[in-house]
């Protein structure tokens, strides 16, 4: 399937999932990789853990990230402010194909293609 006769709607939940995964679907693999690589940072150094706290010693981070009691708000704000992004930003790139879609389809309308 090329990248014009894909649909756009699995971009959505593709983002929803994992930061950049919907820009990597619809073709735009730098955005992707750099969306990714944000959300990848942002999980890192700033939930559950500071950046500090991230170098030390001591539990592993999944197993902090994964204990729901200590981790409050702040610490998933940053992570969650980037994901909210990317899927804006899947949105506006969705929009943008499905204009210039439609004004490409209108014009051969007019020109009698």
């Amino acid at each position: 399937m090329s990248e014009l006769s894909r649909p756009i709607w699995p971009a959505y939940p593709l983002s929803a999932l994992v930061a950049g995964l919907g820009h990597c679907y619809l073709g735009q693999w730098k955005r992707g990789g750099i969306w990714f690589v944000l959300y990848g940072l942002a999980l890192a150094f700033l939930s559950a853990r500071s950046l500090s706290g991230a170098l030390e010693p001591g539990d592993p981070f999944v197993v902090t990230a994964l204990q729901f009691d200590t981790v409050s708000y702040p610490d998933v704000a940053v992570p969650l402010a980037i994901l909210s992004i990317c899927l804006l930003d899947v949105y506006l790139i969705g929009l943008t194909e499905r204009t210039a879609a439609r004004t490409t389809g209108a014009d051969e309308l007019r020109n009698g293609s």
